[in-house]
């Protein structure tokens, strides 16, 4: 008889909770993360032309490195790591670096051209490129020595500093022939009142 009426006692207490306590009532969906990748042997990446992009090109999923992190879409969603192979996260947009990235870029990489030229595109190792990224992003290093391996590539941004260079220089130029020839007018003139 007492366990029935600790039992009563018990599941009264329960009905008069306040509501406050019933209604914290959670529920938790979870995004589901890639499997990890295999890779036989740590993975040789190029990078893409005209870009800081990196991809790893001999593996059949898509997985980019860029600006520090690890990239790879899956199922309709973008996911990120600091490792190559594991510790996908979440990640809630498509990743502004992506529209760098042509769809072909995998049949242009096997077929060796990129555009109408001849692509040597130049296998580096993810070591070597987690340790420099950021310097060669900033010294802009594909693009001023390398042209990232695209034969007789003329980059747009090189063309728009020679433009840039070629302006500042025909200016300066113009300004020395005008400075010039107001120093000779303005001798000329003085001799006049002599």
């Amino acid at each position: 008889m007492k366990n029935v009426f600790f039992g009563m006692l018990l599941l009264g207490s329960v009905l008069v909770l306040p509501q406050s306590m019933m209604a914290q009532v959670s529920v938790n969906i979870g995004i589901a993360l890639p499997p990890p990748i295999r890779f036989a042997a740590p993975p040789r990446m190029v990078v893409v032309p005209e870009s800081d992009v990196y991809v790893v090109p001999d593996v059949a999923e898509e997985i980019f490195f860029y600006d520090g992190w690890w990239w790879r879409p899956w199922e309709g969603r973008w996911y990120r790591s600091h490792q190559y192979g594991s510790g996908w996260q979440h990640y809630n947009n498509v990743p502004s670096f992506y529209r760098q990235v042509p769809r072909g870029w995998r049949n242009d990489y096997r077929e060796h051209r990129w555009g109408k030229h001849h692509w040597n595109a130049e296998p580096v190792q993810h070591r070597e490129v987690e340790r420099n990224w950021r310097n060669w992003q900033k010294e802009k290093y594909w693009e001023k020595r390398h042209t990232w391996g695209v034969q007789d590539l003329r980059n747009q941004s090189n063309d728009r500093h020679q433009q840039e260079a070629d302006r500042q220089f025909h200016q300066e130029d113009r300004k020395r022939y005008e400075d010039r020839g107001n120093r000779n007018d303005h001798g000329n003139h003085g001799n006049h009142g002599n």
